[in-house]
């Protein structure tokens, strides 16, 4: 009996693409380069897709309107705070108690020193810029909702929101050492800032 002939070589040419060709419908995704995890060398890198949705700093990020210390020191305040919330739970008495259930968790070292860079990060935005941070970083607003969230709705609201927002993102740069001081700028290094419906000099 006669072997079959084989017209294709079973050796891989080109790497497989692995990017995703399907998008759900309202996705928001721009493309990054990241660590191949798959990668022979260490270092090389693949294009991905991340999604920008519901994700404030990527966006700012991904349209040029914040810089890479700045990204940075944002996510690493998102990472802070992630880390510190997940901490000990507290118990809940109307729960029925069931056998085997885990109990409390010990504060880890690394929960104890998140807390610590989060509240030395309070202390140098100030309660307003704080507050500003929190709701883009953790609760996902955009500008114009951080204004309504105030009652302040108008265009000029906006504006000074996305100015103290990226003033806060320097400080945040330069507290978790993505930034020096020196590379601030002058409006951070001054800390005033004058409201838009502040006319007095």
């Amino acid at each position: 009996m006669a072997r079959a002939k084989r017209n294709k070589s079973y050796r891989i040419s080109k790497n497989h693409d692995r990017r995703a060709g399907d998008l759900p419908r309202n996705a928001e995704v721009v493309a990054v380069k990241v660590d191949d995890p798959l990668a022979l060398k260490p270092g090389e890198k693949i294009v991905a897709l991340r999604s920008i949705r519901h994700d404030p700093l990527g966006r700012l990020h991904a349209h040029h309107q914040i810089d890479e210390a700045q990204y940075r020191g944002g996510r690493a305040f998102q990472n802070d705070w992630e880390r510190a919330e997940r901490g000990p739970q507290a118990i809940d008495p109307g729960r029925e108690h069931v056998d085997g259930a885990r109990g409390r968790e010990p504060i880890t070292e690394g929960q104890r020193q998140a807390v610590l860079r989060l509240n030395r990060a309070e202390r140098e935005l100030g309660a307003d810029g704080a507050a500003i941070v929190h709701d883009v970083l953790v609760q996902g607003l955009t500008m114009e909702q951080v204004g309504q969230k105030r009652g302040l709705s108008s265009q000029r609201w906006t504006d000074y929101f996305s100015r103290r927002f990226r003033e806060c993102l320097d400080r945040l740069a330069v507290l978790y050492g993505f930034a020096t001081t020196g590379a601030t700028p002058k409006s951070v290094l001054v800390g005033v800032l004058r409201q838009p419906g502040d006319r007095s000099r």
